[in-house]
């Protein structure tokens, strides 16, 4: 099975760079055709309210979230978190889009503030050992709580920035932005893909 990307809005061309590194041909996701054909999926960053307009837009929305229910391994990063959480927190704009309620996270939009407080900053991720990650922060949501479905799997210091339930991982952070493959390599791994 092929490994696909959201494109509708956001990081999507890095996503798919570091996926043509690790594996064959990976698919830029736009409607249910594309969805059909792919065996794991990446939710990229970008505007988590445009997105989720996007998805209902293209008619993806009602596929999706069956496909993740039915256990379709989904790597969500920022904006992708925000997607795939539980639940989210109100945020200061009080304009948060629907979820897909699947990964048992509480998470609050923007929490690190504006662009301006925008960092790299080192994160540990449970399993990669060596070297820690180079964690991208990008106005990214914040993990307030993780339920007991969920699992932390990465830190920022103390402060969890990564959580996971199953085939579903969710990171506050961008791991498509920095040059280290690691984190998509495992994802891939985890979901039975090469990696």
């Amino acid at each position: 099975m092929k490994v696909g990307v959201l494109a509708l809005q956001g990081d999507v061309p890095e996503h798919l760079r570091v996926l043509r590194m690790l594996v064959r041909d990976p698919v830029a996701v736009r409607g249910p055709t594309d969805l059909a054909a792919v065996g794991a999926l990446c939710l990229p960053g970008g505007e988590s309210t445009t997105i989720a307009r996007l998805i209902e837009a293209a008619g993806l929305w009602a596929p999706l979230r069956d496909r993740i229910q039915h256990g379709l391994p989904v790597l969500a990063t920022c904006a992708g978190l925000i997607l795939l959480a539980r639940e989210l927190a109100p945020s200061a704009s009080g304009r948060d889009p629907p979820t897909f309620g699947a990964l048992d996270v509480t998470v609050r939009r923007n929490d690190y503030g504006s662009q301006r407080e925008s960092c790299e900053a080192p994160i540990r991720v449970e399993g990669l050992g060596g070297t820690p990650f180079p964690g991208v922060f990008i106005r990214s949501p914040r993990i307030l709580s993780v339920g007991a479905r969920a699992t932390p799997i990465a830190w920022r210091g103390e402060e969890i920035v990564g959580a996971r339930e199953g085939k579903l991982w969710g990171l506050t952070f961008h791991p498509e932005l920095s040059r280290d493959l690691r984190v998509h390599r495992k994802f891939l791994s985890a979901a039975g893909l090469r990696g």
